[in-house]
């Protein structure tokens, strides 16, 4: 049986979840929505408030997961980030990750990381 796409994310997103832990991080908050825009992970480790954006690939996937982070996506996630900084005042340093996953079934092969992949230059937000 096939899984939905929606599955294969979550197992990809728990992946990384449990990888920030690893490293001394705390889950403050996965899949926060807003109209027009979802945060896949927030995590915190006392110094830095990551919104992380998870892609889950199959293995010899055409396109890189970090490729497909564009502007607008990325302008999207600091929109979304700002509305949350907003709800949930913070003194943490915002950063922005992005997460790759690559997935065969429902086994993970390998998580590729990227801290601070992209920042609100040119974007509208002040955080």
């Amino acid at each position: 049986m096939k899984m939905k796409t929606t599955e294969i994310g979550r197992l990809g997103e728990t992946a990384v979840c449990r990888q920030l832990e690893q490293q001394g991080y705390s889950i403050v908050r996965r899949n926060f929505c807003v109209r027009g825009g979802e945060i896949d992970i927030i995590a915190e480790n006392g110094e830095y408030l990551a919104f992380v954006e998870v892609k889950t690939r199959k293995p010899n996937s055409l396109t890189s997961g970090f490729d497909d982070v564009t502007a607008k996506k990325q302008a999207r996630l600091i929109q979304t980030a700002a509305v949350w900084c907003a709800e949930h005042p913070t003194e943490l340093q915002p950063r922005f990750d992005i997460a790759c996953v690559v997935m065969q079934g429902k086994q993970i092969l390998s998580v590729d990381y990227l801290e601070n992949a992209f920042d609100t230059t040119g974007s509208d937000f002040i955080f």
